[in-house]
């Protein structure tokens, strides 16, 4: 197949997850003989943190702005098998309109259901969306399933809705030896987001308050000058991809906080989760509706709901830890690759295909 994909971006993980994702579903795909293209509009906060420059197997657009690159991309449709556009490509309408009007399979994937949901429900503009809602989609991909599903259809119109979870490619994410720069008790690895900052003073900030013994670890960009930093928390703006790995693998414990409109939303498990996991790396979470659909809570993960849960989690042994890391290490590796995840696609859209009526979850 011919895919052609409008995103935000694939060339920089920088405060980006869709980049990760977008990069182990391509090399997947890749894989099996598909070719994707994937158009997204050059940013400067993206261009002066790149980290990948071609698609293996495929190729990338990064153009200045969409009248410069429309007339390429019709081309590149003329003869596409799949036409997806993303939530938060920030030229969403015009490139639905342009795949709308080809012969393709015309799908919209949202990444951020929950974010898209909220938007809708409290009147703010959605910026990928037309006036029309996803009615003229063939199909619609969740990020996010549960109510989500059902919520996309009633509010949005769309016809057709199947979720595709996150995935990790184990290629890029498996265990690695420690780094001392990266050596903690608990890591926490993430985009400094406001609406997760009442979990992290919760689920890290305040153990660090009661265990200035024990030392934490920050990474990730964005946080601002009055974050409320202790002595015994570390903190490193950004993390190169290649270095996410031995980042998971040299703390006892690594810590997974989920947005609050995906935690309140459920059944949108983040790409952290499944990276941090296949590193085999100790996962403590914050807990939400469909968790268990992904990991089991105290085998596979342990979950906190404050500062005494994360306590009592850096209190186990390194041989508990060791044995829930293998664990949700052995779930991951058999349930949530990117290749698992290539292998679904290629089901729905042929699903897709020949079907007209509702299609299920696969």
């Amino acid at each position: 197949m011919k895919i052609v994909i409008f995103g935000l971006a694939i060339s920089s993980s920088w405060g980006n997850g869709h980049a990760t994702l977008w990069r182990g579903l391509c090399n997947a795909l890749g894989k099996h003989s598909h070719h994707v293209v994937f158009f997204e509009r050059d940013a400067p906060y993206y261009a002066e943190h790149r980290d990948l420059t071609e698609i293996p197997g495929g190729r990338l657009v990064i153009y200045p702005k969409w009248d410069t690159v429309s007339g390429y991309a019709k081309k590149e449709l003329a003869d596409a098998d799949v036409a997806i556009v993303t939530s938060f490509c920030p030229d969403g309408r015009a490139a639905s309109e342009l795949s709308l009007s080809s012969q393709a399979l015309h799908v919209y994937y949202d990444l951020d259901t929950p974010v898209t949901l909220d938007a809708f429900n409290t009147g703010k503009p959605i910026r990928s969306i037309g006036p029309r809602g996803l009615r003229d989609f063939d199909l619609v991909l969740s990020y996010t399933g549960g109510r989500a599903v059902a919520e996309l259809k009633q509010k949005l119109g769309a016809r057709r809705v199947v979720p595709l979870y996150g995935s990790v490619d184990p290629e890029v994410h498996r265990p690695a030896a420690a780094i001392e720069r990266f050596r903690s008790d608990l890591s926490y690895l993430g985009t400094y987001a406001e609406d997760r900052q009442s979990r992290l003073d919760e689920l890290l900030l305040e153990p660090a308050r009661r265990l200035p013994e024990n030392g934490f670890l920050i990474g990730g960009p964005l946080y601002p000058p009055t974050f409320p930093w202790k002595r015994n928390i570390s903190y490193i703006q950004h993390v190169a991809p290649h270095e996410h790995s031995p980042f998971y693998c040299s703390s006892r414990l690594t810590l997974n906080i989920t947005r609050s409109t995906m935690a309140a939303m459920g059944y949108c498990p983040s790409g952290r989760l499944f990276e941090a996991a296949a590193c085999g790396a100790p996962i403590l979470s914050d807990s939400w509706e469909g968790l268990d659909e992904f990991f089991e809570p105290g085998r596979d993960i342990l979950t906190a709901s404050g500062a005494e849960d994360t306590i009592n989690s850096l209190n186990l042994s390194d041989r508990e830890l060791d044995q829930i890391a293998k664990s949700a290490r052995d779930r991951t590796l058999s349930e949530h690759t990117s290749e698992q995840r290539s292998r679904q696609l290629e089901t729905i859209f042929q699903h897709a295909r020949t079907s007209s009526g509702d299609l299920m979850e696969v």
